[in-house]
């Protein structure tokens, strides 16, 4: 192999040559360590990681409380699965996120080690429990890279391909977006007119929806059309699930995304930064909607790992002991108005959005239908990482550029990444 390759070059080759190209990389880059928002490559060169893992890291790389837990518990026990003995901290994660999700109401919880499982585990329960089939998910969706959770997904490409065909009785409803002028009241006219034409209310087990979507484009979904939702699933005993994957454990400001339209779902799908890191995901629900499944009905042999069971606790220890959703909303208001402050400089970001510390800039083309522009986004990532910044895209069309920064990142680090960014849109517009 040629000698002048530098280690990143070197170890990308060999990614290429052992690693099928299904599984995108997006950014050229091979990570040798990290510490709260930063990262180092293999050569040396620190990046501001504002992609956490894609959203995994809300208490940063590292955290010495999430390491510390994961080595005690590693020394202790690592693998026995849950469904052949018990441990206490499986039980434990399970009290907190009930308490945290249904207050004061009977919720069980039961965990998984991918979000994708949380979503097909959901849809199980409440099929069980309504005993009936259909699903409605939204169109700008994501829900996951299983079947079910492609078929849920409301974006064509990348994630269906050509993988069908897909699980029958999974319908799209359109999900509001304001820039693109679809109102609450037009996304609830065509859930009526779903109702009305494609399944009737009293066929549909779940209706499952992001209250912000990640990879559809960090598009809020407004209070009065959760509420609404809420409502309608009342009325109908539809199970009402509300997917916290990206959006929970501070991202938007409260614990969980759902909290700002104050209603209370049936079930909460979980992942991402509950563990700071390890591979954990959970389904939190009404007692009796959780019960509805048989022993045997759920499980997974690693679903609720010790070790990463030991990380959600000190994640979830440090939410407490840091205050770390006022932190972030105070990050959130930085990052918020220094995107505007970029915008005003750069009109080809058509639109910031966001809820807290999930803040997105949405490149657009110069034209008067404000056209998506995905090359432009990605030259923006491209020109960013050079500078020393790195984000990630998403949006249905691929052209918004999103910010997922530990809640741990220091008012410097925001300052520093707005600069990077400022140069990388230089560049790119």
């Amino acid at each position: 192999m040629n000698s002048a390759l530098t280690e990143n070059q070197r170890l990308l080759a060999l990614r290429e040559q052992h690693v099928p190209r299904g599984i995108a990389t997006a950014h050229p880059v091979v990570a040798a360590r990290a510490q709260g928002a930063e990262l180092w490559d293999v050569d040396g060169k620190r990046y501001l990681d504002f992609v956490g893992g894609i959203g995994v890291l809300n208490v940063g790389h590292n955290h010495p409380k999430v390491v510390e837990a994961v080595r005690r518990q590693v020394g202790e026990i690592s693998h026995a699965s849950f469904q052949v003995v018990a441990y206490e901290n499986y039980i434990q994660v399970a009290a907190r996120l009930n308490k945290l999700v249904g207050g004061d109401a009977h919720y069980k919880s039961v965990l998984f080690t991918s979000g994708a499982e949380a979503v097909e585990n959901a849809v199980k329960i409440a099929r069980g429990y309504t005993n009936r089939t259909a699903v409605i998910s939204f169109r700008g969706g994501f829900h996951g890279r299983t079947l079910l959770g492609v078929t849920l997904t409301g974006m064509s490409q990348p994630y269906k391909q050509n993988f069908g065909p897909f699980p029958a009785e999974i319908y799209h409803a359109t999900y509001p977006n304001a820039y693109r002028g679809v109102s609450s009241d037009d996304a609830l006219a065509e859930l009526d007119e779903l109702f009305a034409t494609d399944v009737a209310p009293d066929r549909v087990a779940a209706i499952i929806i992001e209250p912000v979507q990640g990879d559809g484009g960090f598009l809020a979904a407004p209070r009065e059309f959760l509420q609404a939702l809420r409502a309608r699933c009342t009325q109908h005993d539809i199970v009402l699930i509300l997917d916290e994957i990206q959006a929970g454990f501070g991202r938007t400001g409260t614990m969980f995304g759902f909290q700002h339209a104050d209603i209370q779902p049936d079930l909460v799908t979980v992942a991402k930064s509950l563990a700071g890191g390890m591979p954990l995901s959970g389904v939190v629900g009404r007692a009796e909607i959780m019960d509805a499944p048989t022993p045997g009905g759920l499980g997974g042999t690693y679903g609720g790992n010790a070790v990463a069971c030991a990380a959600a606790l000190a994640v979830l220890d440090l939410f407490e002991e840091q205050d770390l959703l006022a932190q972030g909303e105070t990050l959130a208001a930085q990052l918020h108005d220094g995107l505007l402050a970029l915008q005003n400089r750069y009109p080809r970001i058509g639109d910031v959005r966001g809820l807290g510390f999930m803040q997105a800039i949405e490149m657009v083309a110069d034209d008067a239908a404000h056209s998506p522009d995905a090359a432009l986004a990605q030259k923006v990532i491209d020109e960013a990482r050079q500078a020393g910044l790195l984000v990630i895209k998403c949006g249905v069309h691929r052209n918004v550029v999103r910010f997922l920064a530990p809640l741990v990142t220091t008012p410097e680090q925001v300052a520093e990444a707005l600069q990077m960014l400022e140069k990388a849109l230089a560049a790119a517009c």
